[in-house]
Order: C-alpha cells, then structure tokens, then sequence
C-alpha cells in the first residue's frame, strides 16, 4: 500500500490511545477529504480485498464480509445492516473503509471497543464488499495464520480480479450472453491500456452505427445493426468490467456511463422509428415518442425507490412490520435468495431491465421492422411498469420512511422560478396528488388532441401547473412521494407531445425536445446516484414550470414546430454546457 502512495498509520496501545489515534487520524481524512481505511492486526487477506475497500467507486464507506448465515449482520441491496441474532446472513472480517462524508460517526464512536457495531448504532450504512473468489479470515494462532496464508496462495489473485469484475447478480441475457466471455475482451482492453471511459465512447459508436443501419431499414441492414447493437452492448458491460478491474474510478466515470446508456437507447428508437418512415409503416415515431416517454419515468421511479429503500435500511425500525408489504418484502429477499431458481430470473427478467430490453429490440430488428420492435419495448415496459409500480407502492407504504424530503426538493422536482419564487409559497396541496392530477390532465390532454385540435383545452394547462406548484415547499416526506419526480417528467413529456399534436409539429421534433429533456433530467439523478458533484446540473433559467407554459403559449400563437425546436436547442445546450464545466472542473 505503500508503494501505491497511499499513507499508512500503524499504532499500538490500549483503548483510550487507540481511541485518540483514531480520532487524530479521521480529523486528518476529513481535512484531505479522503477515505480512511482501517483493519485488524490479525487479518490474512488478499491485498486486492484492501484495494476494493479503499476505492469504492461512489466513495461509500464499506466493510469487508464474508457470508455465513446465523450472524448479527445482514445484507440489502448490496448495503450492511444490523440484524437480529441468529438471523444474519454475513460476518464482519475486521477491514472498513470510512467515507470522508461518515468520519464525524467514527469520531462519536472511536472509543467503543466493538467500532463496526457501534458505527452501524449512530447511523453508518456501509457498501458490502465480499471475499467472493478472494480469500481473507482474522487469525488467533501461528497455525492458523500458517493456513490463511497458504489459502491466499493457493488463488490466482489476477484471474479471481478478473471474474470479480463481473457484477455477481446481473440480467438474465447479460448473465448468459454476455457475461461469458465479456471478461476476455475487458483483459485485452486492459492490456492495451484503454480506459472505461474510451471504452464508453466505443460502445456509443457502436449503437449510433446500429442506429443508422435501422434507419437504412433494408433486411441486410436490418441484421448488421442487431448485431452491432448487441456488440455495443457488450462494451457496455465492459467498460464497467474494465473500471472494476482495474479500480480506475473517477467523479463522473458512472455519471458518463448512465448518460451514455440512455442516448444509446434513445437513439436507437430514432433509428427504427425513421426507418420504419422510410419503407412505409404509419405510427412508428408515436411509439417511439411513447417508448421514450415511458422508460424515462420508469427510470425515474427505478432511481427514487432504490434511494427510499436505502433510507429504509438506514433506519431498521423503519423496516416493514406486517401487512402485504411486510410480505412482499420477504418475498423478495427469499427470491433473491434463491439465486438460479426459475423465480429468481422471472423477477428479474419482469421488470424488463436493459439487457432484456437490448436482447428484444436486436432479434426483432433482424427478423421484423421497426414498427413491431417499437409496439413490443411499449407493450412490454408498459407491463413492467404496471408490476413494479404496484409492489413498490405496496412496500414503500409500510416502509414509513420519506426520501424527496431528505435532498433538494424543489431541484430534483426541476422547478423553474415561477415555482420557487411565487407558487410554492402558497404552500397548499400534497406533493404526490398534485403532481398526479398534473399527469392525469396531460394524459387525457394527449388523448382528446388526436382526433382535432381544442386551444381551450391546452389553455387549461397554466392551472394544472399552478396545481403542480403549490406544494413545492411542503415537506415531500410522505409513503409515496418519492413517486413525484416521475410524475412531473411523465406530466410534462405529456404536453410536449399534446403540443406537437395540437400544432402539428413534425414527431422528429418532438422526439427531439423529448431526449434533451431525458438527458437533463438522468443528468440529475445520476449525479446523486454516482456521486458525482452537482455545482452546475439544475441550473438552467427554465424549471417544469417554465417550460411547459412557454411551449404552450407558442402553440397557441401558431408557431408549435419553432417553440419545440428553439426549446429543444436551449434544453440541450444548457445541458452540454453544465456537463462539460463540471467535467472539466473534475479534472
């Protein structure tokens, strides 16, 4: 660890000085703003179980655990929690990396003679980083640490990385069509020293060129473009491998990685839009437009219950106590349980995650059109979502905890100054009902635009904004308001698309304000995911609130293709430009 230039403290003594070292050391951490890394004195472990431990991508604390069931520690979602016991499913090894964001716990709690348990007591929730094909055990006598060491020996510590760097549980098509052979090409890459970040554009090149093929709509062009799709998406999965690998994780490599992800995606269903268009085939940009909206919330619910779920663990009293979604809950953790089971891969596969969603749109690109590959990723997300949304709701209910409330409300709503300034001190309403009648209007609004056009209809649209507004500032700590950023999105791709109905804007363009507003809005949430600084993203002049009300002031004045396209460059440049600062300003 040395020769890696990282700093190493050894210190001795009996509680009250090690106690004092401690604080010393995580004082100093703190000031550095960088992780602090403690381990027993009789831990035998490989050293790359260290290197995982201090360079956690999103600069998480974590802990190192091996699994055995009966403990007093049990893992959610990748998270350490405390457990019942008798109950737990893993055990500590006696090696912790502290977040610079968690050294004031270590500060509260240096003193107690057990230190992960009375963390894990003043509110640490640390990533789980387990042995896996690695080896590490605490050792009490010569012949047992003889034993460990001979056990690290025994494994080749290269080749265990490398498999490691494999997600342990991943889709059903990456598992067995990806997975499998992935690792060869993230050790060529290694070799030939690429980064996960030029592995990235790599695969975006890949699925931009698929993207032409499916514009081109032949049969031959059809199949080349499937194959490159699934070639891209197989770099996808690499440039996690290669970050894994070789432990090259920066401030916005995971940023860049999700953003990349849906432009792909995104682009992709341009391309078999148009080129159903082009042999022909009526409604094939409709669906796109319907595919885009959808995934978009969806994404936004995917990403809001993960954080509510990670705030439930943080608080175990919060944790389900009966009901259905008490239930539910134990459902789920006994699926994932059994992992391999024909019920593990169907919960996994119902949700219609990215590899099943990649796998779908590649065999009916090479064998249909673009139209019927749309109508199927519509048909099929429209299920997931039904699924998803009613067992996460019916879970969240008994989870009794709030999430929205814990961040900045009113940025991750996207509200505009006409919001923040004026409506939300009005300070009536609640979040989640607001926001749903705001979605249910745009909705009804779509539907009633399809057959003619009602300019009262879309002048109704300043109250329902006005309705969205009001409860800006309340608290957004209830069951489900962590369901309101998804409905504002959905609500306002809505009357994008209302609008490009009501004066016939040409669906290219729709489809265009509507991936700019995707990439704003996953430039949000992956930040807070990925942990990647946020001093730019929610900048822009023009929050929900703005946006939707000028778009349909222009409709109303006869220039709907103009007011979508002059909105589609603003939203999009703001954009580039607060990514390409930050990027910078990371470097």
């Amino acid at each position: 660890m040395r020769a890696a230039g990282v700093s190493v403290v050894e210190r001795s003594g009996g509680p009250g000085e090690v106690a004092t070292h401690l604080r010393e050391l995580a004082r100093q951490a703190r000031d550095a703003n960088e992780p602090l890394l403690i381990c027993s004195d009789n831990l035998v472990a490989h050293a790359s179980l260290l290197w995982m431990l201090a360079t956690e991508p999103a600069r998480r604390s974590t802990v190192l655990v091996a699994p055995e069931p009966g403990g007093d520690l049990t893992e959610d979602r990748g998270r350490v929690v405390p457990a019942p016991a008798g109950t737990g499913t893993v055990r500590f090894l006696g090696a912790m990396c502290i977040a610079p964001a968690d050294l004031p716990l270590l500060d509260k709690v240096a003193d107690r003679a057990e230190l992960l348990p009375a963390l894990l007591e003043a509110g640490l929730v640390p990533v789980a980083t387990r042995t896996r094909l690695l080896h590490a055990e605490q050792v009490s006598s010569e012949a047992e640490l003889t034993a460990a060491r001979h056990a690290v020996d025994a494994v080749d510590e290269d080749a265990a990385r490398l498999r490691l760097a494999v997600k342990e549980q991943d889709d059903f098509f990456t598992t067995y069509a990806v997975s499998t052979w992935s690792p060869r090409v993230t050790k060529a890459a290694a070799r030939l020293r690429m980064t996960p970040t030029g592995v990235t554009a790599l695969s975006v090149l890949f699925a931009a060129g698929a993207a032409l093929l499916f514009w081109q709509a032949s049969r031959i062009a059809m199949i080349a473009g499937a194959v490159l799709l699934y070639l891209g998406f197989v770099l996808d999965c690499v440039d996690g491998q290669l970050a894994r690998y070789t432990r090259q994780f920066d401030a916005f490599g995971g940023w860049l990685d999700t953003m990349a992800d849906r432009a792909k995606e995104y682009a992709v269903y341009a391309g078999l839009a148009a080129g159903a268009e082009r042999i022909g085939l009526p409604y094939a940009w409709p669906l796109a437009i319907t595919a885009i909206v959808l995934q978009t919330a969806r994404h936004m619910t995917d990403t809001w219950y993960g954080a509510l779920h990670d705030e439930a663990a943080a608080h175990p009293g919060a944790q389900p106590a009966g009901g259905v979604g008490a239930r539910l809950s134990a459902a789920s953790v006994k699926a994932q349980s059994q992992r391999g089971s024909l019920i593990y891969w169907a919960k996994r596969i119902v949700v219609f995650p990215i590899g099943e969603r990649w796998a779908l749109i590649a065999v009916l690109a090479a064998f249909t059109n673009g139209r019927t590959t749309l109508a199927a990723v519509v048909g099929f997300g429209l299920l997931a979502a039904a699924y998803t949304l009613v067992l996460r709701s019916l879970r969240a209910l008994s989870m009794r905890v709030g999430v929205l409330n814990t961040v900045d409300t009113m940025r991750h709503r996207d509200d505009g100054p006409l919001v923040r300034v004026v409506l939300s001190r009005v300070g009536i309403g609640w979040p989640l009902p607001c926001a749903a009648l705001f979605t249910a209007y745009a909705l009804v609004t779509v539907g009633l635009m399809a057959p003619s056009r009602y300019p009262w209809l879309l002048a109704l649209v300043a109250v329902f904004v006005l309705i969205g507004g009001f409860p800006a500032r309340l608290r957004h700590g209830g069951a489900l308001d962590w369901l309101v950023p998804a409905a504002l999105r959905a609500g306002e791709y809505l009357i994008v698309a209302a609008v490009g109905l009501y004066g016939t804007v040409p669906p290219p363009v729709v489809f265009l304000l509507l991936f700019m507003l995707a990439m704003r809005h996953y430039d949000l949430t992956a930040r807070m995911e990925k942990g990647a600084p946020a001093t730019g993203a929610g900048g822009a002049p023009l929050g929900w609130d703005g946006r939707v009300l000028l778009l349909v002031l222009a409709a109303l004045l006869g220039y709907a293709t103009a007011g979508t396209a002059v909105l589609a460059a603003l939203v999009g440049g703001a954009f580039v430009v607060t990514a390409v600062g930050d990027w910078r300003a990371s470097r």
